[in-house]
């Protein structure tokens, strides 16, 4: 099979390169948007030797030569935000970008619960949703979607169209990216482009490449199975991922876990590896990476908690990266959870404040620091991102549990004691000699701690057992 799709793979080329005419993949469209104030990246194909120039109607120019194989590339440099213009593009013909804004473009991707439509699944429902499509209409945000497909070798074109937002589109497109898009629109009040890269139940080695997933020892498939192909390793790399490399972006937001609770062990790693190669193949230094948490799920007999912590881990030690904790919105037994504006919002806080320099909000829930062993068997933990305070929203604060040397958890209570800091206390008459405490780690959580803003505390344990 491999073989085979070599085979047309040089056949096409060929066909192709002997009647060649200028072409730019399925992204480069009418209705698009470019990153505002960037050198972009334009390419296509034509005839090998062939002259190309770009021309945009804001008044910058570029030019280059197709290679031996009919490809080429340019980078033209973009004004401010604004529009719409137009792009010219001159080769063995003419072709003609219309409707062009330039503006915030963000790529998006990940499994089902980026893939979620604003309109939502079947018996499965975005909380508003009939609301937000009926006012959506707005030219300034347009989405790319793509479609499924996977391949065994690296894709150079997707298909695709940019489509503004407006009660008859904006159903299809990503809850979670459109309302991250009107966020930060309605902000600065420029124009915001999302490309939409999902599959439903994808894990996240389809999204990496082979040389990536290389010390991983993941089998690589070498041919195409029938069912289930988001699965398996770098399938939808090459075709979901793969074509857009290079298309200048500000950065990415991800939201995909639940199909790799089974191995949460080495998510951190692969999670870490997936941004840097994704990083060092977009050639354009460490863009954001802003992801959001799994939300708590009951089914399954796997314990979520631990790909929750790989993810934290994650925002920890990888550089210009952001989580939004959705331990407050899960729902016990769907795995779609229906609040996906809040996700949204969460996501936008973090480009807000650390890419668009946005003053006086917080964008990060409280995060553990550190735990102090008190006297009488009461342990104290720290957390940051609450200047203004912890709160519980006058509830108990529910689901921590504390432990001794046995490594036996037991229900505890706990107790905001000083707000201002971030200290609670945490104990149980059961346990005596408290070694460590674990917050909401199972897979079935509500969470009941916040900062003053509302933002929450993700699940976490002191321990590493």
């Amino acid at each position: 099979m491999y073989k085979l799709v070599v085979i047309f793979l040089l056949f096409f080329f060929a066909v192709h390169n002997s009647t060649a005419q200028t072409r730019l993949p399925g992204l480069f469209g009418d209705n698009m948007v470019l990153q505002q104030q960037q050198l972009v990246s334009i390419w296509g194909m034509d005839n090998p030797g062939t002259k190309i120039l770009v021309k945009g109607s804001w008044g910058k120019t570029a030019s280059a030569t197709t290679d031996a194989k009919g490809y080429w590339k340019v980078k033209v440099q973009t004004p401010v935000a604004g529009g719409p213009y137009s792009i010219q593009v001159k080769g063995s013909k003419e072709v003609n970008l219309r409707n062009v804004l330039i503006g915030e473009v963000w790529f998006c991707s990940g499994q089902s619960n980026m893939e979620m439509p604003v309109k939502g699944y079947a018996n499965q429902p975005v909380i508003g949703s009939n609301e937000t499509i009926l006012n959506s209409d707005n030219d300034k945000i347009r989405f790319l979607q793509t479609p499924r497909s996977v391949s065994l070798t690296p894709l150079y074109d997707v298909k695709g169209e940019w489509k503004a937002a407006s009660p008859a589109t904006t159903g299809n497109f990503s809850a979670t990216a459109y309302y991250f898009a009107k966020k930060i629109q309605a902000v600065l009040g420029v124009p915001v482009g999302i490309i939409q890269s999902a599959w439903g139940a994808s894990a996240i080695e389809s999204w990496m490449d082979a040389q990536t997933l290389s010390p991983f020892n993941k089998a690589i498939p070498d041919t195409l199975p029938k069912t289930e192909p988001q699965k398996l390793p770098t399938l939808m790399y090459n075709s979901m991922l793969h074509p857009y490399i290079g298309y200048t972006i500000k950065g990415v937001l991800w939201y995909q876990g639940e199909s790799n609770r089974e191995n949460a062990h080495e998510y951190r790693s692969l999670f870490a590896s997936l941004i840097t190669s994704w990083r060092k193949q977009w050639q354009q230094g460490d863009f954001p990476f802003y992801f959001a948490q799994i939300a708590p799920f009951e089914p399954g007999k796997w314990n979520a908690a631990f790909l929750r912590e790989a993810q934290l881990k994650t925002m920890q030690t990888v550089s210009n990266t952001g989580m939004a904790v959705t331990m407050d919105i899960g729902e016990q037994n769907v795995i779609h959870p229906s609040q996906k504006e809040a996700v949204g919002i969460r996501l936008a806080y973090w480009a807000l404040v650390k890419d668009y320099d946005v003053k006086g909000i917080a964008f990060s829930g409280p995060i553990y620091q550190k735990m102090e062993i008190k006297p009488e068997g009461k342990v104290w933990l720290t957390f940051n991102h609450c200047d203004q305070g912890l709160t519980s929203f006058g509830k108990p604060l529910a689901d921590f549990e504390i432990a001794g040397e046995d490594k036996v958890f037991y229900p505890a209570e706990a107790k905001i004691v000083n707000d201002k800091n971030g200290i609670i206390v945490v104990s149980s008459s059961a346990v005596k000699n408290p070694v460590s405490v674990r917050y909401a780690f199972k897979s079935w959580a509500a969470g009941s701690l916040f900062n003053t803003q509302g933002l929450p505390v993700s699940s976490f344990r002191t321990d590493t057992w």
